[in-house]
């Protein structure tokens, strides 16, 4: 049984934080040039180009001024044991990294009272349990923007395939400019109503390049990534090729009676880092 202490995954979160909020990933970046070469309509190239420039600056600046809340998942392997308390350990890595990189403190202590924390804390906090010793860190943080855009649908399963690509172009289009286009759509299928939607988040995490193993989804990811760009929204909603730069879908079992179908709506800038412990 291998030992970790709790304050190594404290200065892994906080660094995260930090890095996740500076730069593009390299995947994101690619996605955006490859949109600025197919993109013809003179206002959506200006705007590619500004993602672009801006993040070539490298200023050290966040690449959004709402520096998200922090979604944390984290992957720990079974032969290993967290000395120390592990919630903790990651509120902790937030509460440092927000501060070390001047980064926004966009957490509110009650949905209601709308009173802020002061320190981006608590983290939205993902645990799974994996074979082996390692313990795998990923930071995402999400902004509200594109977050509030995000749906849910409890579909029957005569609705099928149709109704699944009925209720993805729906939610893109009445997102609309609001989540800064070019979006990134996690689809989430199967399951129940919250695992559903885990699955839909998981999947923002994935390369944008990538494309799901099953070919019946990857087959999918691609119609409705084209079916999305087609609305014509464009970047930044002026108009254009590139209303999205990836649809990544994810599924599990579900009930017989169910067909659970979730998008999570991310940005452009698609933010998170990863270590491994």
């Amino acid at each position: 049984m291998r030992e970790l202490e709790a304050e190594r995954i404290t200065e892994a979160v906080a660094r995260l934080c930090v890095a996740a909020n500076l730069r593009l990933p390299p995947d994101v970046t690619a996605a955006v040039a490859a949109a600025r070469r197919a993109e013809d309509w003179p206002t959506a190239c200006q705007v590619l180009d500004r993602i672009l420039e801006n993040d070539a600056l490298d200023k050290g600046l966040p690449v959004c001024q709402d520096t998200g809340l922090a979604c944390v998942f984290l992957e720990i392997g079974q032969e290993v044991h967290i000395r120390g308390e592990l919630r903790t350990a990651v509120d902790e890595g937030v509460r440092r990294g927000y501060a070390q990189g001047y980064l926004r403190r966009s957490v509110v202590r009650d949905p209601l009272d709308r009173v802020n924390t002061g320190d981006n804390c608590p983290a939205m906090l993902y645990t799974e349990l994996t074979p082996g010793d390692k313990v795998k860190i990923t930071v995402a943080p999400k902004g509200f923007g594109s977050e509030n855009m995000s749906r849910i649908a409890m579909l029957r399963p005569s609705d099928g395939v149709e109704g699944v690509k009925r209720f993805v172009l729906e939610t893109a289009e009445a997102a609309g400019p609001n989540p800064c286009p070019p979006m990134v759509l996690g689809v989430g299928l199967g399951g129940t109503f919250d695992k559903c939607a885990l699955l839909a988040k998981r999947a923002l995490l994935r390369p944008l390049d990538s494309h799901h193993p099953d070919p019946r989804y990857a087959a999918l990811e691609a119609e409705l990534l084209e079916a999305v760009n087609a609305l014509g929204i464009g970047p930044q909603g002026f108009g254009g090729r590139a209303t999205a730069l990836a649809v990544l879908i994810e599924t599990m079992p579900t009930h017989i009676a169910g067909l659970p179908c979730a998008v999570n709506v991310n940005c452009h800038v698609a933010r998170h880092q990863t270590e491994v412990l």
